[in-house]
């Protein structure tokens, strides 16, 4: 990537992540715009998202791969990890060689060195005192990340968290617990749907959340609407696989 498209890339995701500041969104597809963003833009080779629940546990919300979302359920339910550390303190945590923390994260370190992933960066979703997750930027390679990649992270998160904790957010707690639940619940549903189409036979884990989201947009539905009408036969799986296979009740006009 040339340093011209690599400014108009970046500038993209600016604005992708900025729409959410005037307008309806869909906060499960935002936090995926997010990460594979990262993964498009930065020294990064998989990229994912824990976010803070209402009961201030982690869960996890956005990854760029299936082995991906698996490592950070991984960090979710050991408590353990760079992620987990980051929601904690609210600051960045590095992990240039991970072979260095095993004695800080030994059940992480492992189950990332399964998955091939030798170095990691988590960084905070976090507005003022605000925490409400963290991004972790996961490297095949040992080594440090480029300083000026990670304030493009830092920068592309801050955008998203805004997106997320408006300022009537911020000032009506309510509101905010609503919306990160019912995201939370989207996701569920969501990864019921990745099942129904993999369990089709026709694709994997990875190729299902694509085909979901390129359904979604393709038909102009919420990826968590779309997910819940294939979770309920509403949708067949042949209808979300097929390219172009738009039901005529939700072709726009």
């Amino acid at each position: 990537m040339t340093t011209a498209d690599r400014e108009q890339q970046l500038v993209r995701a600016f604005v992708e992540l900025s729409d959410t500041l005037v307008g309806d969104y869909d906060i499960t597809d935002l936090l995926q715009e997010l990460v594979d963003h990262c993964v498009d833009l930065l020294r990064a080779d998989a990229a994912g998202i824990l976010l803070v629940d209402p009961r201030g546990g982690l869960r996890v919300m956005a990854s760029s791969s299936e082995h991906t979302r698996l490592l950070e359920l991984f960090q979710q339910q050991a408590h353990e990890g760079p992620c987990v550390d980051c929601v904690s303190s609210g600051e960045p945590v590095s992990a240039p060689d991970l072979a260095e923390h095993t004695e800080r994260w030994p059940r992480f370190v492992q189950a990332a060195a399964e998955q091939d992933f030798h170095a990691v960066d988590a960084v905070p979703m976090r507005l003022r005192d605000e925490v409400i997750g963290a991004m972790n930027l996961f490297r095949t390679r040992t080594g440090a990340m480029p300083e000026a990649d990670l304030d493009v992270a830092r920068a592309l998160a801050d955008v998203a968290t805004i997106g997320i904790l408006s300022e009537r957010a911020i000032h009506h707690r309510s509101v905010m617990v609503a919306q990160l639940e019912g995201a939370l619940s989207s996701r569920v549903v969501i990864e019921q749907a990745k099942g129904i189409l993999a369990a089709s036979g026709a694709t994997d884990m990875d190729h299902a959340f694509t085909a979901l989201r390129a359904y979604a947009r393709r038909t102009h539905t919420r990826l968590s609407q779309v997910a819940a009408q294939l979770a309920q036969g509403t949708l067949t799986s042949t209808q979300v696989l097929t390219t172009g296979d738009v039901p005529a009740t939700e072709k726009t006009p």
